[in-house]
């Protein structure tokens, strides 16, 4: 058998890693999602016939105000086709293009602002004539008081610029998350547009280590429970969700009431992203999905445990990040140091009495995943010494050499791919 290469999704293009003559690969990817031959069609039919809900333009008849929300720069969401048909759609209504605010669902990621804001929106009309503004999980006036979730206690703390608005939408990407199910839907609202209360209560040890908190799956998920109750406590919301495959092009589009629509995004997207394996793998090479979620090692995160059902206990699992915006933000990066100070088993010890976990830490939390059931293994080029040693797993200067000690050191010539990363999940289905 002779060499073959596989490309990797990394930084905003490939990273070819060479197969050795005799390793079994296995390559893992989306099932098949057909284009949309006129995407801005299929979006103009959604809004014009949503799910559970009337078309946008009768939705907008009567509101004095509107606020959409979009995902921040982590989440390649094609908002360059919607935007600007929602808002003309909402003035040609009535809604006063002055009194429409297009909101960034940070949560407690970093503001978008100048150019960077400007390739999220991906419309200079909109950027032109349409207030952009980002949302401050900290900045408690810009807060409404919701009180506390029935089931769980959580307290319910969300941006006053979306609560206090006439029209709500949500707008994202639905694809499978680490502890959420699926994005997109509920989640931009909360956590994106919610306090930090919220935030840190969703990212809590006693969410973190729920084991129904996991990738595609929606049932008894303590995170989704909460979600949906407080998007009910809110009251009259929708949302349009996008699908894309791994070119980033669209492939569905659902709009209406925010958890029917998003629950039908989610019901067609399923078969292709959850991927049943016949047999776990000892040795797992995967990537961070490239640009622009593997622009820090804190989105990083993500693409090492996605995989994790597939992995053999004790295996190897070697990622590829191009981490070129860096490690994260100042308390990812204390909590990370804090993990290689204090190591596992002591780290996750501080966390499971607290109620509200630290800002960020909950990403370090997750990371333990990895590294309780196997050697993590990093190529990156965007971190420096410091950022690299409080990592906390292995650092490779290659992936093709990583590879080949992965599988000397297993003596098993199987391996998995998977070069979109975490937008992508196997799940072992073997008996």
């Amino acid at each position: 058998m002779t060499e073959t290469r596989i490309d990797l999704l990394f930084g905003k293009g490939h990273l070819p890693v060479t197969v050795p003559a005799g390793v079994r690969p296995t390559v893992i990817r989306k099932g098949a999602m057909p284009k949309l031959s006129d995407p801005r069609g299929a979006i103009a039919t959604a809004l014009a016939r949503p799910i559970g809900a009337p078309a946008l333009a009768e939705l907008a008849q009567g509101r004095k105000s509107a606020c959409i929300l979009i995902c921040d720069i982590t989440r390649p969401v094609p908002n360059r086709l919607f935007l600007r048909p929602m808002v003309q759609t909402m003035v040609s209504a009535g809604i006063p293009l002055g009194a429409i605010t297009i909101l960034v669902a940070t949560g407690l990621h970093r503001p978008n602002e100048g150019e960077e804001l400007a390739e999220l929106v991906g419309d200079p009309w909109v950027m032109a004539n349409v207030r952009v503004e980002n949302h401050f999980a900290r900045d408690e006036a810009m807060h409404v008081d919701l009180g506390r979730t029935a089931t769980r206690g959580t307290p319910i703390g969300l941006d006053r610029r979306f609560v206090e608005a006439d029209l709500r939408i949500a707008t994202g990407l639905v694809e499978p998350h680490f502890m959420a199910g699926w994005s997109g839907g509920r989640k931009v609202i909360a956590p994106g547009v919610a306090h930090h209360e919220t935030i840190r209560t969703f990212h809590s040890a006693r969410f973190m280590e729920d084991p129904l908190a996991v990738q595609c799956n929606l049932i008894g998920n303590p995170l989704h429970e909460e979600q949906l109750e407080i998007v009910r406590r809110l009251g009259d919301c929708y949302a349009l969700n996008t699908v894309i495959d791994e070119d980033r092009d669209l492939v569905h589009v659902t709009f209406g009431e925010v958890i029917e629509s998003h629950m039908a995004a989610v019901d067609f997207v399923t078969a292709s992203c959850k991927i049943g394996m016949e047999r776990r793998y000892k040795t797992i090479v995967t990537s961070s999905a490239g640009y622009p979620l593997d622009k820090t090692y804190y989105q990083t995160v993500k693409g090492m445990v996605t995989p994790l059902d597939i992995l053999e206990p004790g295996g190897t699992l070697i990622i590829a990040s191009s981490c070129s915006e860096g490690f994260g933000s100042p308390e990812f990066r204390e909590a990370q140091a804090r993990l290689v100070t204090l190591g596992p088993e002591r780290f996750l010890a501080t966390l499971t009495s607290k109620s509200l976990a630290e800002i960020d830490e909950w990403q370090t939390e997750m990371q333990m995943k990895a590294m309780r059931l196997g050697r993590v293994e990093l190529y990156t080029t965007g971190l420096d010494d410091e950022e690299r040693r409080i990592t906390g797993v292995t650092l490779t200067p290659s992936v093709d050499r990583a590879l080949q000690e992965a599988i000397a050191r297993h003596n098993d010539p199987n391996v998995a791919f998977i070069p979109e990363g975490p937008y992508v999940v196997p799940v072992f289905a073997g008996a």
